[in-house]
């Protein structure tokens, strides 16, 4: 009886130690958007864009590319600063590689904006198979201060071919909730 009991604590133990060194889920890779499958609130016009993902067990980076429809013939003309006088930049419309940093601590990232640097923060935390990145910025604006948040939750199929974010934005404008397919390449 003592030997059963020895031999399940020892599995018990085995199995504990096992869990507690189970790799989070891996979200390297090209991801390319799968417009189709995707619902893009209404602001995100978008005809194509492609993910690459480099994760290590301290970071996970992210680089963006994004192409664009010409914008119609009646809308406004870029501003000084890109399409809307400063939404063109790094860290407004996505384009671009920032680092996630895995072991808790916020990211601050300094982009070029319409009244000078602007600090973004970045926090990334991988939990139960997901990840979930948040991003926040605050800048003055012709109406003030304005402060726009993002959080993205992501997940991965069980046959790690498609990667789903769900995407809230909150800013002056309200809320929009986005849910982007990507799949790999």
């Amino acid at each position: 009886m003592k030997k059963i009991f020895f031999m399940a604590a020892m599995f018990a133990a085995f199995a504990i130690v096992g869990f507690a060194q189970a790799k989070p889920t891996d979200f390297s890779g090209t991801w390319n958007l799968d417009i189709p499958k995707s619902q893009l609130n209404e602001r995100m016009r978008i005809e194509s864009l492609t993910m690459t993902v480099a994760q290590t067990d301290k970071e996970l980076k992210v680089t963006t590319e994004t192409k664009r429809p010409a914008p119609p013939a009646d809308a406004a003309q870029p501003g000084p600063n890109g399409p809307g006088g400063g939404r063109g930049m790094r860290g407004f419309n996505g384009d671009g590689t920032v680092a996630y940093s895995l072991d808790g601590k916020e990211t601050i990232v300094e982009i070029g904006g319409p009244n000078g640097k602007m600090p973004i923060k970045y926090k990334a935390a991988l939990e139960a198979g997901k990840a979930n990145l948040s991003s926040s910025r605050s800048f003055n604006g012709p109406m003030g201060d304005i402060t726009v948040t993002t959080k993205d939750t992501w997940t991965l199929s069980a046959d790690g071919k498609t990667l789903t974010d769900v995407r809230l934005q909150s800013s002056p404008r309200g809320d929009s909730t986005s849910t982007l397919v990507f799949v790999k390449k």
